[in-house]
This record gives structure tokens, C-alpha cells and sequence, in this order.
């Protein structure tokens, strides 16, 4: 079983449960079966770019940011893959900019996002 745990402010509106099928998704094509976690969050702008520059160290907002987690399983035998930061005000300009729908940049960033907590990296 895999739990999405998702947090965001009620005034970011999208589909809560598209992004956990996202990450299910994604977990079941890496082959990882049993129990396991991922923390989703859902932000603005400020925190995006706080968070950026304090552990990328680059002073802008940016669209999806991964947390792999080294401990991975908790003593009940939990795999805690790591948390997902999306910058929903990014998204918003992402999909017009790819004639997608809000959810479907999302859920596109959400698993880029599952895919880094993973291991999968792009260049």
C-alpha cells in the first residue's frame, strides 16, 4: 500500500486524488511493493523560493524540488521515500504555457518529484 501524505492551503485547488494515483503509479512502474510514504506539499511562491535557495542555493522560485530520505524504513517496516514541494503559482504559469490542464502539470511534476525520490535524475 502507498500513502500520499498532502499538504497545501485550501486556496491551491486541484485534484488530491490524481496526484496520490500519480505516485502510485510511478512507485508500482519502480517496481517497489509493501509500505510506503511520500509527503506531498503544495506551496506558494515565498516558500518555493526559500526553500530553493536554501538548499539549492539559488535565489528564485522554481517548479517541483524532491527530498530523498537516506532512513528509509521506519521500525514498523514503513519505506519513507522523501517529501515533494510543488510551487502551485509555477504551475499555473507551466500550463498555460503547455496548453495543459492545471492538474495535468501537476501531476506531470509530481512525478518527476516520485521519480527523483526514486533515484531517476535527468541531466
Amino acid at each position: 500500500m502507498i500513502s500520499v501524505l498532502i499538504s497545501s492551503q485550501s486556496i491551491y485547488k486541484f485534484d488530491r486524488e490524481r496526484m496520490r494515483r500519480a505516485v502510485e503509479r510511478t512507485v508500482a512502474a519502480a517496481g517497489i511493493g509493501g509500505e510506503v510514504t511520500v509527503s506531498l506539499a503544495v506551496v506558494g511562491n515565498r516558500k518555493m523560493r526559500e526553500l530553493h535557495k536554501k538548499y539549492m542555493e539559488t535565489d528564485e522560485t522554481t517548479d517541483v524540488l524532491s527530498f530523498p530520505l537516506e532512513e528509509r524504513r521506519d521500525p514498523e517496516g514503513v519505506l519513507w521515500l522523501g517529501d515533494i514541494v510543488v510551487c502551485y503559482p509555477v504551475v499555473m504559469v507551466q500550463a498555460g504555457e503547455n496548453n495543459r490542464l492545471v492538474d495535468e502539470e501537476m501531476e506531470f511534476l509530481v512525478e518527476h518529484g516520485t521519480k527523483h525520490l526514486l533515484g531517476i535524475h535527468h541531466e
